[in-house]
């Protein structure tokens, strides 16, 4: 987020400094608002949008239901930001024909990095001394990530990689947007510096081509915003380009102020209907909104329209509420506020050993506003404020080049300790797997006590419990069937030569290979020649997919879905197999296909429209039931803060099993060659569902199994299917 402290003197003839403006009573008249005659005055206003922003932000990451759209605050600040720092930048390059750009950097560094690097530092500790260590790794390469400020290019990255998308938050994810505006301030100066040789060349006024090339700039960077939001939305996010105009309506807003008076009223009206559309878009923008995209045009105009209200210098009607002292101390703290405020929420839990309450979370909202309240005094302050740090712009940056390198040393050295521990943990698992009343073991065990009750030995979730791992002795060829000439699937072969072995499927989403380690046990076992085809977020079903945990799916991952599912159709049906296992997550995957029918019904007819084709070829198909969600109906971490007392983390049954789709379909099916696979008991009783079984966490991450309850269930699968099964 870019909460730069910027001295707030801005260009294009408004004069400002650090003094509050005499208040004067409000008058409500025609009159026109004219500035003070004289006085450079203190920007109350955009210290309040400042104040603003970081609050719908910190309430967003501690309220994401009640707040929604919060996230919108780093708008308001790219605005802010783009006016703040093209005033300067104009004022000094129309003024002399020059940007000093050494000093403009050492500015920028002194007042930005050494906070964020503080803070990078104590969450590279934080994150050694209590998260768990199979979070090491990724909270290492995003700090490091974080520390160059391409933090924004990092998660653009995993935004692509299905199997990051349910992957834990890292204490430093916020830094995507300092690395946007990091970007910005390294650009902005050399794109101002060449508009303005360009008018100097072409002897055109230096404003006007200033405001043009911007305009440009601004038209085209909202286009593309638009177009990569529609077909790429997670990486059109973090994306700098896709953000530029949010820059430069601020940048446009520094060069146009125009200097005419308008009436009272006028600006009245703009800066209350400017604060009305940032609220309300916080308000009813949600996770499953096209952002940023045209809807960013909302909170973005309004800060425009606070902004220009009040470059008047009147005093408004908002004032009364803005101007008071703790709104402008929220503001001028807010640049370390929201520094800290989210490795507090990531690691708060881990040292109370619970998830977070309405108390906890208004108690770290107090801590993060009191750390931020000293690191401006401590750190802030002390950077931009001394002589000495002010002259030495070499020395600044020599600085910050050190803690950058130090971070990286850092964040290297905490990768590099996680491999031993996986290894440690890993021999661990081996050695409690021999027990009787391991996982799933435990159930039906009157031995064993409530199998859901069982303290869990270790639940961090390491290579070991990666569900989609493949076994050594199964060197699967690549699966091409989600390509436009699609080759065939991925083959384990443990027919050992035998010409009567049988040929099995195993296809669906992630929540089918989830399924892959009990499979595979499987097909060791009777020697089948297992076939296997994936496609994460898409379900195979003759249906139109629309999108993924309610938010719309990009129109190439649309595409994409559609090729593959039509390929692995027409490949099952061909093959003539013995028996095709599939599931799918269809409660998190969204399907319409306009005929106003329910999901359930789409979901029961597109099921049933490939099954009856393998069916008719001579497949008997076992539709696996999805297991019980598991973040939707309790803190994804529970089991790792409540590893001595998993009961903690139970859920009611009816909540954590809601009508399954792909059990609706068999149903329907009425076809003794479709069958359903419910393994529920493992997970649930009869009125609650569970975290962990026989002491081991069901989950390995939001909504997927741990590998080693899926392996351990191959027994009781081979009993559904009357074959033999491992032991």
């Amino acid at each position: 987020m870019t909460f730069s402290q910027d001295s707030i003197s801005a260009g294009s003839g408004e004069g400002l400094d650090g003094h509050l403006a005499r208040e004067s009573p409000l008058r409500v008249n025609e009159a026109p608002a004219k500035p003070l005659p004289g006085k450079r005055r203190f920007r109350t206003d955009i210290q309040a949008l400042r104040a603003l922003a970081v609050s719908l932000v910190v309430a967003n990451h501690l309220w994401p239901v009640q707040l929604p759209g919060g996230y919108v605050g780093v708008d308001v600040f790219f605005v802010i930001s783009g006016f703040l720092i093209t005033s300067h930048l104009s004022k000094e390059l129309l003024a002399s024909g020059r940007v000093r750009l050494g000093q403009f950097y050492a500015r920028r560094a002194r007042r930005l990095l050494p906070a964020a690097l503080i803070v990078l530092a104590v969450s590279l500790a934080a994150t050694w001394l209590w998260l768990p260590y199979t979070r090491w790794t990724a909270n290492a390469q995003e700090i490091v990530g974080s520390a160059f400020y391409v933090e924004n290019w990092v998660l653009a990255a995993k935004s692509v990689d299905y199997s990051a998308m349910n992957a834990s938050a890292t204490m430093v994810q916020h830094y995507w947007s300092l690395s946007v505006e990091e970007q910005f301030y390294l650009a902005w100066p050399l794109a101002l510096i060449s508009l303005y040789v360009l008018s100097v060349r072409r002897r055109r006024d230096p404003r006007r081509t200033l405001v043009t090339g911007l305009g440009v700039a601004v038209v085209a960077s909202f286009g593309f915003s638009i177009y990569l939001t529609a077909v790429a939305h997670s990486q059109a996010y973090f994306s700098t380009p896709v953000r530029v105009w949010e820059f430069g309506a601020g940048a446009l807003l520094a060069l146009s102020v125009p200097r005419a008076a308008r009436l009272r009223r006028t600006l009245n009206i703009m800066a209350l209907s400017g604060f009305a559309l940032i609220l309300l878009s916080a308000v009813i923008y949600d996770h499953a909104t096209p952002f940023p995209g045209w809807t960013a045009l909302v909170p973005a105009a309004g800060t425009v329209l606070v902004i220009r209200a009040g470059a008047s210098g009147a005093n408004l009607w908002h004032d009364r509420l803005t101007a008071l002292k703790p709104v402008q101390f929220i503001g001028n703290i807010s640049y370390s506020l929201y520094l800290w405020h989210w490795p507090l929420i990531v690691v708060a839990p881990f040292l109370l050993g619970t998830t977070l309450g309405t108390v906890a979370k208004m108690s770290l909202a107090l801590v993060a506003v009191l750390l931020a309240w000293l690191t401006k005094l401590w750190i802030e302050d002390r950077w931009t404020m001394r002589p000495q740090h002010a002259t030495r712009s070499r020395r600044v940056l020599v600085s910050v080049a050190a803690g950058m390198i130090a971070l990286a040393l850092g964040g290297t050295t905490l990768h590099l300790q996680v491999a031993p521990k996986a290894q440690a943990a890993a021999t661990l698992a081996r050695t409690d797997a021999e027990g009787p009343c391991f996982g799933p073991r435990a159930v039906d065990k009157p031995e064993c006590g409530d199998p859901f009750a069982r303290p869990v030995k270790d639940a961090n979730m390491g290579p070991a419990n990666e569900y989609w791992g493949m076994p050594a002795d199964c060197p699967a060829t690549k699966d091409t069937l989600g390509e436009a000439n699609p080759g065939g699937p991925a083959i384990c072969d443990y027919s050992g030569g035998r010409r009567d072995a049988e040929s099995v499927w195993l296809v669906g989403d992630s929540h089918a290979q989830q399924w892959q380690p009990a499979i595979i046990e499987l097909a060791r076992t009777n020697h089948w020649r297992l076939k296997i085809s994936y496609s994460g977020g898409c379900p195979l079903a003759d249906v139109r997919y629309i999108g993924y945990r309610g938010s719309a799916a990009d129109p190439a991952a649309v595409e994409r879905c559609g090729l593959w599912r039509r390929n692995v159709a027409d490949a099952v049906e061909r093959d003539k197999p013995a028996k095709v296992f599939t599931s799918s997550f269809a409660a998190g995957e969204q399907i319409n296909d306009g005929s106003g029918r329910s999901q359930l019904e789409q979901y029961k007819a597109g099921f049933s429209s490939y099954w009856t084709r393998w069916t008719q070829a001579g497949a008997v198909v076992y539709a696996i039931a999805d297991p019980p969600l598991n973040d939707k109906v309790r803190d994804a971490s529970c089991v790792v803060l409540s590893a001595d007392s998993p009961l903690t983390c139970r859920a009611p049954r009816n909540q954590a099993l809601p009508e399954d789709p792909i059990a609706a379909a068999v149903t329907a099916a009425n076809d003794n060659k479709v069958r359903l696979l419910d393994l529920s008991r493992y997970f649930c009783d009869e009125s609650y569902c569970y975290g962990a079984v026989g002491g081991v966490p069901i989950y390995y991450d939001l909504d997927h199994l741990n590998r080693q309850v899926s392996s351990r269930l191959a027994l009781r699968i081979g009993a559904e299917l009357g074959a033999p099964a491992p032991r």
